[in-house]
């Protein structure tokens, strides 16, 4: 693992030095509701480290919040009801949804007054017939597959105290749901996953990340990564056998080498090339790195310095 110079690494032990509770906070039942498809993670990440995650990014709110404060007073204004925003990025497989979810119900846990909401960047891709009408299908989740300027706009109108709501994005249908929207009411806490939250439009002249005020970026090796999108796509076929809507249904009732092949090419023509490209060279951007190893095991966290 390389650590950038401008990072400060900590290992788990260390990490998870830094905030301790004496019971904890989350059932294993709480869990497993939360966990994605085939990820893995345990009570025991929970208190080693997303509570010092949490305490870290209580930290980083306060200071926020304090800011705010200071602005109001020097500018002669009414104190702005401003939300905070923390953006999770990283590669298809490495587990942001799990991330994303389990901060949340961390959050809401420790502050039960705050509202603290959660939307994935998978509601503002296009539509696959617009994708299609572009030719971009082979390329859905590279950058030009998505909606920038409406997701830009959602970011402005969430700080901007408004109202908005965000197509939902269906992962078995693998289309945005027409006329289905996500409700955003002004929340104290907007977590936004995805893999792109992290990246710099060409040509724009606001990014994604000029709305965060908190960034993780969720990091492994390459090889572990499509190591556990292979796994995923495997465990995806077996729980489709008797869905015949289900998108894998098809391959899971066809030969299953033949199936795990395709797959391996996706990987490698869309998914590696996208992490490669696009995804990849954001990480150095984020306030914090969670490192993964083998079975998702976070082994550093890597936290911004300057």
């Amino acid at each position: 693992m390389d650590i950038p110079v401008n990072y400060l690494a900590l290992n788990r032990k260390k990490w998870a030095s830094f905030y301790q509770v004496d019971q904890p906070l989350l059932t294993n039942q709480e869990l497993t509701d939360i966990k994605s498809f085939n990820d893995k993670i345990s009570l025991q990440d929970v208190s080693d480290i997303y509570l010092p995650l949490i305490r870290c990014i209580q930290i980083y709110r306060n200071n926020f919040q304090s800011l705010q404060l200071d602005r109001a007073l020097f500018t002669n204004q009414n104190l702005p009801d401003v939300p905070f925003i923390i953006g999770i990025a990283g590669s298809v497989a490495v587990g942001k949804s799990t991330t994303a979810r389990l901060i949340q119900k961390l959050l809401q846990r420790l502050l039960p007054k705050d509202n603290i909401q959660l939307v994935t960047t998978d509601g503002f891709l296009y539509p696959n017939r617009e994708l299609e009408k572009r030719g971009l299908m082979q390329r859905k989740g590279f950058p030009e597959s998505y909606d920038m300027p409406k997701l830009i706009q959602f970011l402005d109108q969430v700080k901007s105290g408004k109202t908005t709501k965000v197509p939902i994005y269906s992962h078995q249908e693998y289309d945005i749901i027409p006329d289905q929207f996500q409700t955003i009411h002004q929340p104290d806490i907007l977590i936004v996953e995805g893999i792109n939250v992290l990246q710099s439009p060409i040509n724009e002249q606001i990014y994604m990340s000029d709305f965060f005020d908190f960034s993780i970026y969720i990091d492994a090796e390459v090889t572990l990564i499509k190591k556990w999108y292979l796994e995923r796509f495997n465990a995806l076929l077996d729980t489709s056998l008797r869905d015949p809507h289900n998108r894998y249904y098809k391959y899971a009732i066809g030969n299953r080498q033949d199936a795990l092949k395709m797959a391996e090419e996706i990987w490698e023509t869309v998914n590696q090339k996208n992490l490669d490209s696009f995804i990849l060279p954001t990480k150095n951007r984020a306030d914090l790195i969670l490192h993964k190893t083998t079975d998702h095991s976070i082994d550093y966290v890597l936290l911004r310095k300057y």
